[in-house]
């Protein structure tokens, strides 16, 4: 669960991590009763990355610009999200500009901090530029210390920021969370530094041992009650985005990747799931087999989805107990699963409701049986496409998603 900026912007304050003054605005006109002083930025709060660029970042001088501007902003789609809260906070020049975080590496099992002296981050060649500290024992000072040095700070700025990132590892365990990152941490002209932008991620599994935590994520939840899956998919590693195109993977990486490429295409992604972890919920041990068929009855309840993009990448367990939930739901005894559903979701489905289109893309040898197998079924058109390319993949289910393709 990733947290909005002016829910980061409250921890921060509470645990120490400075950050400018400022208000959330739930209604342009909120800002005729603004406490802090002009100029300030106004920021969308979306949980969609590049906003900026977007245009869900706008500076005002004056009540009247910042009313203008306001509105846009809550006006302003950002990857299908529209902002219920807008974040009116005071501007501030910066002479420098640096990137630190704390992050679980799952690879090595331990916390590590990371740090970069800058904030606009080539991904790609990251590794030449950013340091790392992993926090082998019990965290003390001379963590944060090490990292500030070996981003080659000195004095008292290297003070100002190791104390900045043992607040932030204070705040990583205290909430159990995945994630802390600051993006970017300013540097005034006298060495004043300032979380101007920040990013909390929560481990999905600690949710239950924090009860702000769960009254935070009910809120999220309940907000978004436009389909029948909102309860359930408070309990995935998911995304719930509001287009055609619905989204299974077997991995965070692959279900993230596979977003991007269908959005890059012209397409509308929806529901997005990622297979590799069960229900929080669940009491019982799933198999793979048992979380496919369960998320293809969420996302055949969500009448907005005319297509299921699956995308399988290496291994997956049980291979040909997959390949049959597959067989099953785009043969013709598709009846069962819409009952199936209606179990699930308590609420009838229309007699002419169709079955999504699913799209499988099957890569590496150990899938190479199912995917032979998958493309000699004899199925209803439109009701599986059997690809081993992911390109190829969404280009199809972009198509067949476009307003001249059948709806449900």
């Amino acid at each position: 669960m990733d947290l909005l900026e002016y829910q980061v912007k409250e921890w921060f304050g509470k645990i120490g991590i400075p950050v400018l003054p400022s208000q959330r605005i739930d209604h342009p006109t909120d800002l005729k009763r603004l406490k802090i002083s002009f100029p300030i930025v106004l920021k969308s709060q979306v949980h969609g990355a590049e906003r900026a660029k977007a245009g869900g970042v706008r500076f005002a001088e004056t009540t009247i610009d910042a009313i203008a501007a306001a509105q846009n902003i809550f006006s302003l789609p950002i990857w299908g999200e529209l902002p219920e809260v807008v974040l009116a906070e005071s501007q501030y020049d910066a002479n420098q500009e640096f990137y630190l975080a704390v992050v679980l590496d799952t690879a090595v099992c331990r916390p590590v901090l990371l740090g970069c002296k800058e904030a606009d981050i080539d991904w790609e060649s990251a590794g030449e530029k950013m340091h790392h500290v992993v926090v082998e024992q019990e965290f003390s000072p001379y963590y944060a210390r090490r990292l500030a040095l070996k981003m080659g700070l000195q004095g008292t700025l290297m003070q100002s920021v190791s104390k900045v990132v043992q607040q932030m590892y204070q705040l990583f365990v205290q909430k159990d969370l995945d994630l802390v990152e600051i993006n970017p941490l300013a540097v005034s002209a006298n060495g004043q530094v300032m979380a101007l932008n920040g990013k909390v991620r929560v481990n999905e599994r600690a949710i239950k041992r924090h009860p702000d935590l769960a009254e935070m994520a009910a809120k999220i939840i309940s907000r978004h009650t436009s389909t029948e899956i909102n309860g359930i998919l408070g309990d995935w590693d998911g995304v719930q985005m509001h287009g055609k195109i619905g989204i299974l993977g077997n991995g965070t990486g692959s279900v993230m990747a596979t977003l991007d490429l269908v959005a890059n295409a012209g397409g509308k992604p929806g529901v997005c799931l990622n297979l590799r972890h069960a229900f929080l919920t669940d009491t019982k041990p799933t198999t793979f087999g048992d979380r496919l068929e369960t998320s293809l009855k969420i996302l055949a309840a969500d009448q907005s989805i005319e297509v299921i993009l699956i995308n399988f990448l290496g291994s997956i367990p049980q291979t040909e107990e997959v390949t049959q939930v597959i067989a099953k739901v785009v043969q013709h005894d598709n009846n069962e699963m819409k009952l199936q559903v209606v179990r699930s979701n308590g609420k009838k489905i229309p007699p002419d409701l169709n079955f999504p289109s699913l799209v499988v893309r099957l890569a590496g040898s150990e899938l190479k049986a199912a995917r032979s197998y998958l493309a000699t079924l004899k199925t209803p058109k439109n009701a599986l496409f059997v690809v081993e390319n992911l390109d190829e993949a969404v280009e199809v289910a972009v198509r067949i998603a476009k307003p001249t393709a059948h709806k449900k």
